[in-house]
């Protein structure tokens, strides 16, 4: 079974960071949601408290297939300040694991060079800091075990397109029709 750790810091964006776990759940994923802070409790950007199911100093990433960063504001500073989570995803890029992050949160893996020479996608207005990739406009880019997505309103389409890497296409399309997503009936 595939192994997904969603990282949710403090002022994380809700609907970002826990559709992705809802949708993978979905799909037979196991995922994680995982509290970079000393505490499982954590605030979303929008006062919404979650529990996460670990904290980060708690866990062993070795048999972990995909890291996830939710944007928002502050979360996205808090998770590029983690120096454990940063060298983190250096270390599952290096090591050609897949890294996937929505919103303002690319903006991290730009500043780590893992965007350099692939497309990515990012909210409006952090484009310059993915520093040497494609930018595109599109709801979701994945290049090369790189998955990065525009803000809230593509959470969906990022989330599926995480299934269809780890599970497939047709779970995907399996998910996205039970949900509803997409379909006028």
């Amino acid at each position: 079974m595939s192994r997904v750790c969603v990282f949710l810091a403090d002022g994380f964006e809700e609907i970002e960071g826990l559709t992705v776990v809802d949708i993978l759940r979905r799909a037979g994923v196991e995922v994680s949601a995982v509290s970079i802070t000393d505490e499982k409790m954590v605030t979303g950007s929008h006062g919404i408290r979650v529990e996460a199911d670990a904290r980060m100093k708690e866990l062993d990433f070795k048999n972990t297939e995909m890291l996830v960063l939710p944007g928002g504001m502050p979360g996205t500073l808090h998770l590029g300040e983690c120096k454990e989570l940063t060298d983190l995803l250096l270390r599952f890029h290096e090591s050609g694991k897949k890294v996937a992050a929505i919103c303002a949160a690319p903006s991290i893996l730009g500043d780590l060079g893992i965007l350099k020479g692939r497309d990515a996608v990012c909210y409006p207005g952090f484009e310059d800091r993915l520093e040497g990739a494609n930018v595109t406009r599109a709801k979701v880019a994945a290049d090369g075990g790189v998955t990065t997505s525009r803000g809230m309103g593509t959470a969906i389409p990022f989330a599926l397109a995480l299934v269809e890497q780890l599970v497939s296409k047709e779970k995907a399309a399996e998910v996205k029709k039970s949900i509803i997503y997409g379909h006028e009936n």
